[in-house]
């Protein structure tokens, strides 16, 4: 009978959620497979309707993570994924991007696990970034990092990774929009908010530089309000909870604050706005992969490659430059740029990887 490896996938955030959902369905498929979730971000509520709209099954460890500090949980993830490790003895633990959760790889290193990680190599050199801190510990913990690019390889290879041990798979993201493309299509949600087709913006905006800062915070719903004067168009920001909290200070205007939309409501309402705002690392992808009008509100970013190709403008957040960057990106709409995310078949990569490295970093790594 055919032994499957063991593998742990270990995610706290919706946009993980997003991002592994159909890595985790082939997971389920090939591997004796867990999943992990840290709930880092404390809705769960929330979070499962992204489990039920990308149809993946319920974890099978959700943490409690809730904390008044960023040290506080982040040793509680340590602690508690430390006893789902010694209790499930993986072969390999799989996690992404630079959240809190993919910190979990430090533990599982020091159990002499496999770590495989997606969404490598990407760094802004922006010391005020909390991900940016994160990148590099997860990156130089890990011993597969999966990355989107050549350009997030050669970043890994410039601090002195070893080639061997880097990998481009492309962006999942591809794939994930491309299995929901009805799903999106028939979404009503711009019946339901009173939108039309190309007549109204969309935004949204959670990083701790630009919420936990009074200063950006009104740069940025100042340029808001003006573009929304300027156009005659309606504006819907996408707000997370935390972010609502900080606006109560703020005169938002005529802005539609709306709570985080499901990912398939999001896209249909990307795909149908004059132009998107964000200060997401998602809004590159987006750009690239959906062909729509995105305006990045930040003065940094990770993903030198949506700039090369064209597929978004940066902004900052200056209201003049992010008024001059929506009026190109829209006239430019017809203008086609490349794809630099690969061609959508990045799940089949990741199970490959993993399956076949798993017992040669074990050797190569821990003499077993």
């Amino acid at each position: 009978m055919l032994e499957k490896i063991k593998v742990l996938t270990i995610m706290g955030t919706r946009p993980e959620i997003i991002r592994l959902s159909e890595i985790v369905k082939k997971l389920d498929l090939y591997t004796n497979h867990k999943v992990v979730f840290t709930n880092q971000s404390f809705d769960y509520e929330m979070s499962q309707v992204f489990f039920d709209e990308l149809k993946i099954r319920k974890p099978d460890y959700t943490l409690d993570v809730k904390s008044e500090t960023v040290g506080e949980q982040i040793g509680k993830i340590l602690t508690q994924c430390e006893k789902v490790l010694l209790e499930e003895k993986p072969d390999a633990i799989l996690i992404l991007g630079d959240t809190n959760s993919a910190l979990s790889c430090i533990i599982a290193k020091r159990l002499r696990i496999a770590v495989f990680h997606l969404e490598a190599g990407n760094r802004c050199f922006d010391e005020r970034v909390p991900e940016e801190i994160n990148r590099r510990i997860v990156d130089h913990t890990s011993d597969i990092n999966m990355c989107y690019t050549e350009h997030a390889r050669r970043n890994l290879l410039r601090e002195g990774l070893a080639t061997q041990e880097i990998f481009v798979v492309g962006s999942p993201l591809i794939e994930v929009y491309s299995s929901h493309t009805d799903e999106i299509q028939k979404s009503k949600i711009l019946d339901t908010l009173h939108l039309k087709l190309g007549e109204y913006f969309l935004a949204s905006f959670h990083r701790e530089e630009n919420v936990h800062n009074s200063k950006n915070l009104f740069l940025i719903i100042s340029a808001l309000r003006t573009l929304s004067e300027e156009y005659k168009l309606p504006v819907v920001l996408s707000t997370h909870p935390h972010t609502r909290k900080h606006l109560e200070a703020f005169n938002c205007g005529d802005i539609m604050l709306h709570p985080p939309f499901g990912m398939v409501d999001y896209i249909r309402l990307q795909r149908g706005a004059l132009c998107t705002l964000s200060d997401s690392g998602t809004i590159h992808e987006d750009g690239a992969i959906l062909g729509t009008a995105v305006v990045n509100i930040r003065d940094s970013n990770e993903r030198p490659e949506a700039y090369d190709n064209g597929n978004v403008i940066m902004a900052g957040l200056d209201t003049s430059t992010i008024l001059n960057a929506v009026n190109i990106a829209i006239d430019q709409l017809d203008t086609r740029f490349n794809n630099p995310y690969a061609d959508g078949n990045c799940s089949d990569k990741v199970i490959r990887l993993i399956v076949g490295l798993q017992k040669i970093v074990k050797k190569r790594r821990y003499l077993c």
